[in-house]
């Protein structure tokens, strides 16, 4: 996996993923980057309250619930940033 530490601003990280989950795959990203935020992107429900629980991940700015329009998106990730 090709992460380059110190470039991204935010992350979009489906939570359903072959292999490792997304929450999973944060974790990773984090060790090599902890300025890093993570927005995670799910089809299914999910309890946040739990899933912050179980990944106490600092860096989880937010669920994004697909499907979802291209400009809801953008304005999710623009208030992520802000």
């Amino acid at each position: 996996m090709e992460f380059e530490p110190n470039f991204y601003d935010l992350l979009l990280i489906d939570v359903n993923m072959p292999l490792l989950d997304g929450f999973q795959i944060a974790q990773n990203l984090l060790r090599r980057d902890l300025n890093v935020r993570v927005c995670f992107m799910t089809s299914g429900e999910i309890n946040v309250d739990a899933a912050r629980e179980v990944h106490p991940l600092k860096s989880i700015g937010c669920f994004i619930k697909k499907p979802i329009t291209a400009e809801e998106l953008i304005k999710r990730i623009r208030t992520e940033l802000e």
